[in-house]
């Protein structure tokens, strides 16, 4: 992605992007008559995006043309952020469409629609006359308020972070780099999509029922070939199932199939595609390293993280490197006792523990200590309650309402979208969340928070409404059920945070709304908003059983708590080693090509308690080095912030209009547009963060005592 003004993207599957206003169609006021996709005029064809990326480049060429004449500093802010308004709705909108949609021509004009205005994003960052302008404004200081200030700064740093200050040689080099840097995240994640594993097992009886939604039937016949059908003819030998690996049916392999030698199958498969990412992985690696260096870093790492919280890898590092430490022995505790249950369990005294065998055996593990059976928990959350569940919260927290919205016709891209408006008594309408949560073929099954529309500030009496999307694919507890998993719950008010950040803030610029902040700051709501799905205060609102209307018992979730914590150390393990990976990788390297495979397994050895499968390498699909780059150890940052944030402003009555008038008025609002430590400073007080070296680290208290460290 790019780093520069216009494309300041924000996290791996959270497409956190913007859309000007004169685009939308009059749905956003409730209209039903027939309008495009998202509301968007031209989207009533899918050949609508070409018109789409005709018209942004038309009039940002406008808006440059009027820069370039050097109006006064104010002007020049504001018609660039309207460029970037402009530019990112035809890309967000693609995003969105590429994700998401089922029909494949929309798919694939989306496709070309962002090919297309990614050029030209390109093309702006490294416009001189735009350049320009930005330092005339930022020298003309005085006449900004300070969010203005904020914007000509950044959009300096962002422009010189593109190289537009380097000799023509070196930036021609830089260009060069930067797209081809593009179409390897491309293509990194594309194959991600297209190329999710599968594994063949036998015999079917290994299976168990509740996994057969996932599975197609396969036979083995006399000559030993595998088919899904065979001919009458043919003599059938054993029937088996060919399961899916992508990682949310891997994890419900390795979940519920007993047998070992399956799971091993499956593990293998599944952390071992796509193959082709190997390679684009490498030149990603390359590529990133000679532009970071043409740029004058020594690091893409040190490009990367410069003006985050954190600012630089030595800082990040010690921060990695402080938490492993501080894990690592209850990390080995918790190991052994998995072992030791193993064990147990087989009635083999010198059986080693692998890593097929970790989410079977901690799953049992929880249900013999408290009972905590996840079929049990999911039939109290039906999909249809989980969502009135993220409604209490909105309402009871911020005074909003929150209404279901008539979609208008050719608005939607499948008719499980819902869209909801979230209003206030005071200040009208805030703006409006799409949701689409089930899964089907061609959907990317991640999940994420789409943001379609920034808010901005048109006139004194005239803002732009944001308007967001989350996607999700969850498919339930059981075939054909609409009963979430409670890891579904917290991924869904995970998500809902994302969405809350942008629906809530009021910055005057797009350029910095929601979710348009430095990444280690702008994933701390959705790690705050994973808590609201674990405090039984909350959860008696809306969990009530799918069959009976029984509000969730409160020694369930008490259960459930107890059972999350038992292996809280591992799960902490396992993010350190992720964000050690992603630091290594994109850190200072030697001349030599580095061994990826080997540098995983090196580091997994080194740093969990738990043995690297020889052959596998499941970074592959580890879709964070594309998108975050260096920036993974922004989840464990906002952790410690969320942690904090808890305790000190949440905890103690997490659904009262006190505590939601703190988060929304100190915190959610600003979006990107304060230093994030003046607002953490200003939210919880003094010491939530401290000085290291050239950058800033969280306290880790607040964590390593919500996580019983």
């Amino acid at each position: 992605m790019s780093a520069a003004l216009f494309r300041r993207s924000t996290a791996a599957f959270n497409f956190y992007r913007h859309l000007r206003s004169s685009y939308f169609h009059s749905s956003l006021a409730h209209s039903l008559e027939q309008t495009g996709l998202y509301g968007i005029e031209h989207l009533k064809t899918p050949k609508g995006f070409r018109r789409m990326v005709d018209d942004a480049i038309e009039r940002s060429d406008e808006l440059v043309t009027f820069i370039s004449g050097m109006p006064p500093a104010p002007q020049i802010i504001r018609a660039m952020d309207e460029i970037s308004d402009t530019v990112c709705k035809v890309s967000d909108s693609a995003e969105l469409c590429m994700a998401t949609h089922p029909d494949r021509e929309f798919v694939m004009e989306g496709k070309k629609a962002s090919l297309r205005i990614n050029e030209y994003i390109h093309h702006l960052n490294t416009n001189n006359s735009l350049y320009k302008g930005v330092m005339k404004a930022e020298q003309d200081a005085h006449l900004l308020t300070e969010e203005a200030q904020r914007v000509a700064q950044y959009s300096r740093r962002d422009f010189e972070k593109g190289g537009i200050h380097l000799p023509a040689e070196k930036l021609e080099q830089a260009n060069r780099l930067h797209l081809d840097i593009l179409q390897l995240c491309r293509e990194f994640s594309e194959n991600i999509m297209t190329d999710p594993g599968h594994v063949d097992i036998f015999p079917a009886s290994v299976i168990p029922k509740r996994l057969h939604h996932l599975a197609k039937p396969i036979y083995r016949t006399s000559s030993g070939i595998a088919r899904q059908s065979i001919w009458p003819s043919e003599e059938m030998k054993e029937k088996g199932f060919r399961l899916p690996t992508d990682p949310s049916s891997l994890f419900s392999i390795m979940q519920w199939v007993p047998d070992a030698e399956a799971r091993k199958m499956a593990y293998i498969q599944g952390n071992s595609v796509p193959h082709a990412n190997l390679r684009v992985l490498n030149k990603l690696v390359a590529a990133r390293h000679e532009f970071s260096q043409i740029i004058g870093y020594s690091s893409y790492a040190q490009f990367a993280l410069q003006s985050t919280i954190a600012s630089s890898p030595d800082v990040v590092l010690s921060f990695l490197l402080e938490m492993s430490e501080i894990v690592r022995h209850k990390a080995d505790e918790e190991f052994v006792a998995i072992r030791d249950f193993k064990r147990q369990k087989s009635g083999r005294p010198h059986d080693d523990l692998e890593p097929w065998d970790e989410t079977f055996y901690t799953g049992l593990m929880k249900s013999n200590a408290y009972d905590s059976n996840p079929a049990v928990a999911a039939s109290y959350f039906p999909l249809h309650k989980c969502i009135e569940g993220l409604k209490v919260v909105a309402e009871s927290l911020f005074g909003v309402t929150c209404h279901y919205v008539p979609i208008a016709p050719g608005e939607s891209w499948h008719p499980d979208v819902l869209k909801i408006s979230f209003h206030h008594p005071d200040e009208g309408d805030l703006g409006y969340l799409y949701l689409d949560l089930k899964p089907r073929e061609n959907k990317h099954p991640g999940c994420a928070h789409f943001a379609i529309q920034g808010g901005r500030r048109i006139s004194k009496t005239d803002y732009q409404l944001p308007v967001v999307a989350l996607v999700c694919s969850f498919s339930g507890s059981k075939p054909g059920s609409l009963l979430l998993n409670h890891c579904d719950v917290e991924t869904l008010f995970h998500e809902f945070g994302h969405a809350l950040h942008s629906l809530l803030s009021r910055t005057e610029y797009q350029h910095f709304s929601g979710t348009r902040a430095v990444l280690d700051f702008a994933e701390t709501p959705s790690n705050l908003f994973e808590y609201y799905a674990w405090d039984f205060r909350v959860l008696k609102k809306f969990a009530k059983h799918y069959s009976t209307g029984e509000v969730i018992p409160e020694n369930l979730v008490k259960s459930m708590r107890r059972a999350k914590q038992m292996f809280s150390a591992t799960e902490l393990q396992r993010q350190i080693f992720y964000a050690l990976i992603d630091q290594k990788l994109f850190g200072e390297q030697s001349s030599s090509e580095r061994d990826i495979v080997a540098l995983e397994g090196e580091l997994k050895r080194q740093y969990t308690s738990w043995k690297h499968v020889d052959g596998t390498h499941w970074h592959t699909r580890f879709s964070h080095l594309a998108t975050y780059g260096a920036e993974y150890y922004s989840y464990l940052y906002a952790k410690c912030f969320a942690a904090t944030i808890w305790e000190k402003i949440c905890e103690e009555d997490p659904l009262s209009l006190t505590t939601g008038s703190a988060l929304r008025t100190k915190f959610l609002q600003h979006g990107g547009a304060k230093d994030p430590s003046a607002i953490l400073n200003d939210l919880v007080g003094e010491g939530i963060l401290t000085r290291r070296g050239s950058g800033m680290i969280p306290d880790v208290r607040s964590l390593c005592h919500a996580m019983e460290l």
